[in-house]
């Protein structure tokens, strides 16, 4: 079954919550970090808070969607943008800019459902990567199935951009290891 036929599919099964509801939560949560520290304390706050959802949030897709493991990093691309994001966002960004040797693709997000109702402060624009959270759900996710990745915003409609693009470059495949005293 192609990847974007099963995100439809597992989107159409699953439980949804109201997405206006998730937007203004999403929208109180950075608003209230940004009275509390920096903006660019919020960047990493909010990438944190991401890597703790996405640790859980990839177990609901393993169950979900009965994925097997993907043979290579553009096959786990592609399951980020046509299952993943499609699963749990009804929305499927495109991938692009791939890297010649295949470590680095960009995620191009045309629409960002966070970003609706969204106007950032002027002194926030060159600082704040307000949807960071996404940044920290695909490496918590990853890392979870033993890819680590780095991930980073290079372009934000919210900073004037004509879109939004998430760069995701893969560093290593994580070997198993044994925790210590259990050798």
């Amino acid at each position: 079954m192609p990847k974007s036929k099963l995100g439809e599919d597992v989107y159409k099964k699953a439980d949804k919550v109201n997405a206006e509801l998730f937007v203004l939560t999403y929208g109180s949560i950075v608003a209230q970090l940004c009275k509390e520290m920096p903006y660019d304390q919020v960047n990493a706050e909010l990438e944190k808070m991401g890597e703790n959802i996405g640790v859980r949030l990839i177990e609901e897709f393993l169950a979900k969607t009965e994925c097997e493991r993907c043979q290579d990093f553009r096959e786990t691309a592609e399951t980020i943008s046509k299952i993943g994001f499609k699963m749990f966002l009804n929305y499927m960004p495109v991938i692009t800019s791939w890297s010649e040797d295949g470590k680095t693709f960009v995620l191009n997000l045309d629409e960002n459902p966070l970003a609706e109702f969204v106007e950032l402060p002027l002194e926030a624009r060159g600082i704040l990567w307000y949807s960071n959270i996404y940044s920290g759900i695909i490496k918590g996710a990853l890392r979870m199935v033993q890819i680590e990745v780095n991930t980073r915003f290079i372009k934000d409609i919210l900073r004037g951009d004509d879109h939004t693009e998430l760069s995701v470059s893969f560093v290593r495949v994580i070997d198993d290891e044994v925790p210590p005293g259990d050798e």
